[in-house]
């Protein structure tokens, strides 16, 4: 067992899951004990939730770990791990709890791992507040190549709110060591695309209706580029009711940004339609590298890398900053924020730079 165990206080800052994520990872990766007391202390439901309790117990059989106050509505968990090993794990949140969020969590686990795994997520794939499944492999799984990271993503089964069902298998080659990134150069935006669907009893209109009220209003701004929006119906690999849309930018650099919303009972297809192309047009604006999601996902990546890494970003987001805090708390990565010196001094465009660990894989 390792000597120190670190002690994380689950409220600070965004004080979500995210916390519990980005420690519990480091923690395993780094071979030293974790103790996470008042989390998310600050929420209406506090404590430990379904699928936080599903990613903490795939942590603890990754690295043959041990998981003390492990329960559903728990604030305070000791993490305790041993090796990472390869091979086949499943996470099941029973609930449409993200696998999104799971994988977030597993994945730097996995890249440290002395072989390749197979992780087996089920929950929801495309849930609120968490990066759709469509997100997680059309926009962050190309930018994870950059670190040297090669994973599989195969899509078994969609799950929708409130009962989850969906299935992803990821399968995941080890590193030797993580390469630093640099994401600065923005380019010009060359490809607009997306999906709009609907799945179980709702009718195929609303795809359409989606898909349309989302071109009109990126139409708006962008008047050149040709934007190809899919409208679908689901019907095999999808459970449960549920219908939302994604629309991805690609620019001439290789930079990859999105926007996506989700249906509610009582709100308009055009409303959801229009609500992803602005939250897209939004992320295109600021002239960063990376959309506000992918922004927090790679701290943790930036930190772990053999080298200094560079990203820029529009606004840096309060999740951005509880990753950069816990990174900073958990390994000896420094990181940088300054605005960005070719923009006018109105803009909110940032580069986050980090200088790596450099973490190597002890067991290849």
């Amino acid at each position: 067992m390792a000597a120190t165990t670190f002690e994380m206080d689950g409220s600070v800052m965004e004080g979500g899951g995210q916390i519990l994520r980005v420690s519990a990872a480091l923690s395993c990766i780094q071979g030293a004990s974790i103790k996470i007391n008042k989390i998310r202390a600050g929420r209406s439901t506090p404590g430990l939730r379904p699928q936080h309790l599903s990613g903490l117990e795939l942590v603890r059989d990754m690295c043959n770990g041990n998981l003390e106050g492990a329960t559903v509505g728990s604030s305070e968990i000791t993490l305790t791990p041993g090796k990472i090993k390869g091979g086949n794990h499943i996470a099941d949140t029973q609930t449409a709890g993200s696998v999104g969020l799971l994988m977030q969590v597993s994945l730097p686990c996995a890249l440290f791992a002395h072989g390749p795994s197979e992780l087996c997520l089920k929950g929801g794939t495309n849930a609120e507040m968490a990066p759709q499944i469509d997100y997680t492999m059309k926009v962050f799984k190309p930018i994870m190549e950059r670190f040297g990271v090669q994973f599989d993503c195969d899509l078994r089964m969609r799950g929708y709110y409130p009962k989850g069902g969906g299935e992803v298998m990821i399968k995941v080659n080890p590193v030797k060591e993580l390469s630093p990134i640099n994401l600065t150069e923005r380019g010009n935006i060359t490809k607009i695309y997306g999906r709009a669907f609907v799945a179980g009893v709702l009718p195929f209109k609303l795809a359409k209706d989606m898909s349309t009220a989302a071109v009109r209003t990126i139409r708006k701004e962008i008047k050149d580029l040709y934007i190809n929006i899919q409208s679908l119906q689901e019907k095999d690999k999808a459970c449960g009711n549920g219908n939302g849309i994604i629309i991805i930018a690609e620019s001439s650099t290789g930079c990859i940004f999105a926007g996506s919303a989700l249906g509610k009972k009582g709100v308009y297809a055009d409303k959801v339609g229009i609500e992803a192309a602005e939250m897209l047009l939004r992320n295109i604006r600021h002239n960063g590298c990376v959309d506000e999601f992918l922004q927090d996902q790679l701290i943790i990546f930036m930190a772990l890398a053999n080298g200094t890494s560079r990203m820029r970003t529009g606004p840096v987001t309060l999740h951005t900053q509880t990753a950069i805090h816990i990174a900073e708390l958990l390994t000896n990565a420094k990181f940088v924020i300054r605005k960005a010196e070719d923009e006018p001094g109105n803009t909110d465009t940032y580069i986050i730079e980090c200088q790596g660990v450099g973490t190597t894989n002890p067991g290849l």
